[in-house]
């Protein structure tokens, strides 16, 4: 104990002292402001986070589109699709529900 008070209360430390109580101010104050590093990380996971959702929901317009031209510019993909929605079935022919 007697080293740690000696190293604190010598006078030739005292830029040291100022120097480690300086550091801890400014690392609170970036760590806990309102702009600080955690809210920037937390930031940057929302981002990414929305970006992945973006891809996805791009890819499901993608898929409608094409589902979209086909049933307009193709009576057969029509005809098949409202078949398989309404579990309709042409003459002739079986069908088997899997859920």
């Amino acid at each position: 104990m007697k080293k740690e008070s000696a190293f604190w209360n010598d006078k030739h430390h005292g830029f040291v002292k100022f120097a480690v109580v300086t550091s801890l101010v400014v690392l609170l104050f970036l760590l806990f402001r309102s702009n600080g590093v955690i809210n920037w990380i937390r930031s940057g996971h929302e981002i990414r986070r929305q970006e992945k959702m973006i891809r996805e929901y791009r890819r499901d317009i993608e898929k409608m589109d094409r589902t979209i031209y086909d049933l307009t510019h193709d009576k057969d993909s029509l005809e098949k699709h409202a078949r398989e929605l309404f579990h309709m079935t042409a003459p002739g022919e079986d069908v088997y529900i899997e859920e």
